[in-house]
């Protein structure tokens, strides 16, 4: 059978026109689905009932049962714990700031990527997930948020795996998300995560796909990053930094890059220079995530007063950096804390 939230608008009119019904009945029962969170077809006004019928014969649609829903202590994070079809679970975060509301959706269930200091990759690649299941993640967050009035605008596709590993289902989710018949989500607000895929990179640009870029470096030399990215050892630092330029000079905008801080290890002022000299030439922005802490990984968060020193250092070299909030901690639901337990 079809599932019903990983096809794309046009493939679902074309479907029905394929069963001999109108295409515009196609993307009513799209526009039901994905703008109003809704799969009862038959209760929708002119619908043939015959398509009714052929949509309950050859499709579904899977929401996805929560398995536990768990709420940070300040209610500003909330974790969902979601169960696929096979039994197998992801984590998909709702982060609420003031002006927005921001789902953090998972890509693979596991990673294969292995950085030391991520919950995820400390459990090893299990999985793909199917558009369908990328889409339902973000579906979920956005039912919910009606529940109270509010609207989702912002998705991070930065919770379990590597999105550049599963290219062709992430980008086709987020072709549906921002379909201005359904959710109508900006490519803009819309940011892709990446350890550094580099023939991922390089196929972003070329297929000029309009989301959001950031790569998590958390090291200046390739040796350093070797030793937390294992990774980097396929995709060396100067081919990184080569791809990144391709893709800033191809699409025209600049790159979000990710520094973990880990105290003693890479936020001192010697790395902050380092990663001034790499990025000083490139169109960048760096993100500063103090460590989340997580079991298999003894590393401390750097202090806000270090984090505050580094960031003045990057400011020498005329590269803008924010710190960023840490959300979630509490609950497991922080950067590089997401993983499945039953």
């Amino acid at each position: 059978m079809t599932e019903l939230l990983g096809v794309s608008r046009t493939a679902l009119m074309d479907a029905v026109a394929g069963w001999g019904f109108k295409p515009i009945h196609g993307q009513r029962v799209w526009r039901h689905l994905h703008a109003h969170g809704r799969d009862d077809f038959a209760s929708l006004e002119r619908l043939p009932a015959g398509l009714a019928a052929t949509l309950a014969t050859h499709t579904s649609t899977t929401w996805l049962p929560v398995a536990r829903d768990t709420i940070s202590s300040d209610s500003f994070t909330r974790k969902y714990l979601l169960t696929l079809d096979d039994g197998r679970q992801v984590e998909t975060v709702l982060m609420r700031y003031a002006s927005r509301a921001t789902a953090c959706i998972s890509t693979q269930v596991g990673c294969a990527m292995g950085c030391v200091f991520c919950a995820t990759g400390q459990m090893g690649f299990d999985r793909h997930l199917t558009t369908a299941e990328i889409v339902g993640q973000a579906m979920h967050i956005s039912r919910v948020l009606a529940g109270t009035g509010e609207r989702l605008r912002n998705v991070v596709l930065m919770g379990m795996g590597e999105p550049l590993h599963n290219y062709d289902a992430t980008i086709a989710a987020t072709h549906i998300l921002c379909d201005t018949a359904g959710l109508a989500l900006s490519p803009s607000r819309m940011t892709l995560s990446t350890v550094g895929v580099v023939p991922g990179i390089i196929r972003l640009a070329d297929d000029r796909e309009p989301v959001s870029l950031a790569v998590s470096l958390h090291a200046a030399t390739q040796d350093e990053r070797a030793t937390m990215i294992p990774v980097a050892k396929a995709w060396p630092l100067d081919v990184l930094m080569e791809a990144c330029r391709y893709y800033c000079d191809t699409m025209d905008r600049h790159i979000f890059y990710e520094w973990t801080l880990i105290a003693g290890t890479n936020d001192g002022p010697d790395a902050a220079h380092a990663l001034g000299r790499l990025l000083s030439s490139q169109r960048a922005h760096v993100n500063l995530i103090p460590l989340n802490p997580t079991e298999g990984y003894d590393g401390l968060p750097t202090h806000h007063r270090a984090a505050k020193a580094f960031q003045a250092v990057l400011a020498e070299y005329g590269l803008p950096s924010t710190i960023r909030q840490r959300r979630g901690i509490d609950i497991a639901a922080g950067c590089g804390q997401l993983a499945a337990h039953g």
